[in-house]
């Protein structure tokens, strides 16, 4: 019996023990805050790291009390409590280092975490000295870094601190590694701070290209911040770019998002909870201290402690029940107000797409209706100049010819507009040799420049690539028109225009444009406006040089379009200078620059049979005078049922097909015939809208497209061209 009493009190003994090192032990307290982390219970979490801190400095065990501090700083750093964050990493590697002079991975995360915590809290000197004693740790031990979270973190300083291209630099690459699961999230972000840099450049096609891939990256990151990150600078893009219909798209989401993460954080650790831990640090730390000094008080101390938190406990649920309480009511009226709001700026976006949509339906009407008469107007002018008129006549002859250019150039302006902000308008992208193009425009304007007195020199980088990708059209309508200004506005002088190579990386070349002139100058009240619709300086210079005002205008826009920003200087007397910058890719397979001469042999016209499908008898006498001067014969017809029977029964060298038609229009009766014939050349005559473009025409099948009204030279080139490769 005496033994077995032995026996028994041993056994008990032994068994508290075991249940006093599960219950009060590092090992223990530390797995059961990670438990409660992967629970996101931040609450027990944060309390259980505490008590396995207290009880490494209980034990002195300062390795534990080290690891231990650093693991409660990377929770604060979790919870974006940045302040905390920093003074407990900062303590820990101070723990670390009074335990032996040879870093560890601990001391380098500690470091890195450090960077990041001082990044949040814009102390950027101190977060690049941390940064870079991270990586020295991670070098010293040979511990590679898969995820390169250090160099993605030494791109972010270097883009604080200005230094935009190496940071570019090493964003790029952290792009450029392979893709894996680790570097997901550190793409993504690498995608968005470049888009950032693009954003602060002002090119802004290029930005949303990097936070659309961004995006991509961010779902399998599944990364909250970084996605509201990406919204919002997506929503700000599109703002920068008028586009308010996903710029507010975007705001919302990002708005949503934002809210799934401080409900996740609230989750995580409320306000309170946070604030109730700090003040149990505290508390816990006073009784440390008051138990050290005063261990013959102790009974009494306790006694007053226990009232002391209870009185606490019972202040903190009331100003938390308070607290909340208000929190509802207000919550509630931001509610209502954002909701009323919401739905006066959808009213108010409904009504601006719809006034914009009818300005450009008017504008577009106007302007392709106009062109019928215009056409008979500039045809009749070209007929009657070429019948030899008297002397006097030609006087009025050569005014109205002015007149009807004139007026057709303004439409045309008008309708470029339009289509600009209409967003019809669609970016080529095919091969282009620069130098080619700015030359064949200094062929073209030389008569102009004669005519002033003026030298037109044209200085290209020989370092720019000859097989560029863009759009050519676009190109020479920016250069026609600030040229054109240029020239214009130029007596006895000079106008250059400069292309220089600015950068050439990754395919793509970086080309800076200038247009200088020694001209009239603009006033600096008028530099703000001078790109504004119908702005030309003063009534006077309108008078004096004409013009429709709308040039500088269209040149804006379109610079806009390709991802540029064009700027003005300029010094009253002294001369303008025009500039922006453009990016394009160069293609690793150039292909010829074809060059469209206008030269052609009137002896190509001769006894050409040609059908005209026009059901205005003005157009139609015109279109019949201009071919028979050139020797062709003439068939006439008004509608297209009658074309299409036609053509089956007899051969015709070409078709003049009017778009628009009553019955049939001239794309259905166009259809209609490649289906038996699809080697007769068939020309579209059109009034271009809105609506309509060459592209579209072609699609029809028809051959070439001649625009009302005619110009006359482009009238017959377009016929020959047409007629030679038949």
């Amino acid at each position: 019996m005496k033994y077995f009493l032995l026996f028994t009190v041993f056994f008990h003994s032994l068994l508290y023990s075991q249940i006093d090192q599960k219950v009060d032990s590092v090992t223990y307290y530390s797995k059961s805050a990670t438990e409660n982390i992967k629970n996101n219970n931040y609450k027990k979490a944060l309390s259980y790291i505490q008590k396995s801190i207290d009880y490494s400095k209980k034990t002195k065990n300062l390795e534990a009390e080290a690891i231990q501090t650093y693991n409660l700083g990377k929770i604060y750093f979790d919870l974006n409590l940045h302040n905390d964050a920093i003074e407990l990493l900062s303590k820990s590697i101070k723990l670390f280092e009074n335990i032996s002079k040879a870093p560890n991975n601990k001391v380098a995360n500690a470091y890195y975490y450090l960077s990041l915590s001082c990044t949040e809290k814009k102390n950027y000197s101190l977060a690049e000295t941390c940064i870079l004693k991270a990586e020295k740790i991670k070098q010293k031990l040979k511990i590679k870094d898969e995820a390169d979270l250090i160099k993605l973190q030494k791109g972010i300083l270097s883009k604080i601190k200005g230094n935009k291209d190496l940071a570019s630099n090493q964003f790029n690459a952290i792009i450029s590694e392979p893709n894996s699961d680790v570097l997901t999230n550190s793409k993504a972000e690498a995608f968005y701070q470049i888009g950032i840099i693009e954003v602060s450049n002002k090119r802004y096609n290029l930005a949303l290209n990097y936070f659309n891939r961004a995006l991509e990256l961010n779902r399998k990151a599944k990364n909250l911040n970084q996605k509201s990150n990406i919204l919002l600078a997506l929503s700000t893009v599109y703002d920068k770019l008028l586009d308010k219909s996903n710029a507010y798209t975007y705001l919302k989401k990002h708005l949503n998002v934002k809210e799934s993460i401080v409900l996740a954080n609230e989750e995580k650790l409320g306000i309170n909870d946070y604030e109730i831990f700090k003040q149990s640090q505290r508390k816990q730390e006073e009784l440390l201290l008051e138990k050290e000094n005063k261990e013959k008080e102790k009974a009494d101390k306790f006694s007053k402690l226990i009232s002391i938190l209870a009185i606490a406990i019972i202040s903190i649920l009331s100003l938390l029940s308070l607290s909340l309480y208000k929190n509802n009511i207000i919550r509630n009226q931001i509610n209502t107000l954002l909701r009323e709001k919401n739905n006066e700026l959808i009213a108010a976006k409904n009504k601006a797409e719809e006034a914009s949509k009818a300005r450009a339906d008017f504008l577009s009407t106007v302007s392709h209706e106009l062109r019928t008469p215009l056409n008979a107007i500039n045809g009749i002018t070209h007929l009657l100049l070429e019948e030899k008129p008297k002397k006097s006549q030609m006087h009025y002859l050569s005014s109205l010819k002015f007149s009807g250019n004139y007026l057709t150039n303004f439409i045309n302006d008008i309708l470029e507009i339009n289509k600009i902000e209409s967003n019809k308008v669609e970016i080529e992208y095919i091969n282009l040799n620069l130098k080619q193009l700015l030359g064949d425009i200094q062929n073209s304007l030389k008569e102009i420049a004669t005519i002033n007195n003026n030298k037109f020199v044209l200085k290209i980088d020989p370092a720019i690539p000859e097989n560029l990708i863009g759009d050519p059209t676009k190109l020479s309508q920016i250069f026609m028109n600030l040229i054109n200004n240029a020239l214009k506005f130029t007596n006895n002088g000079t106008v250059s225009v400069i292309a220089r190579l600015r950068n050439y990386q990754n395919d793509t070349a970086t080309i800076y444009f200038q247009i200088i002139d020694t001209g009239i100058g603009i006033p600096k009240d008028k530099l703000k406006t001078v790109f504004e619709s119908f702005s030309q300086g003063s009534v006077e210079i309108n008078r004096k040089f004409g013009g429709t005002g709308l040039g500088l205008t269209i040149v804006k826009k379109l610079v806009k379009i390709l991802g540029g920003h064009i700027r003005l200087k300029s010094t009253v007397g002294e001369g303008s200078t025009f500039s922006f910058e453009l990016n394009f890719k160069v293609d690793s397979k150039p292909m010829p620059y074809k060059v469209v001469s206008k030269n052609y042999d009137s002896e190509i016209f001769k006894d050409k049979k040609i059908l005209v499908v026009e059901d205005n008898k003005i157009n139609q006498m015109i279109t019949q005078k201009m071919l028979v001067n050139k020797a062709m014969k003439c068939t006439i017809l008004d509608n297209g049922e009658d074309a299409i029977q036609l053509v089956k029964n007899e051969t015709f060298d070409m078709i003049l097909m009017d778009v628009h038609l009553l019955g049939i229009n001239g794309t259905i009766a166009t259809q209609h015939i490649r289906e038996f014939d699809t080697k007769t050349p068939i020309l579209a005559l059109t009034a271009i809208s809105l609506n309509e473009n060459r592209e579209m025409l072609l699609s029809y099948g028809m051959t070439d497209v001649i625009t009302k009204p005619f110009v006359a030279e482009d009238f017959y080139s377009t016929i020959a061209q047409n007629l030679i490769i038949t």
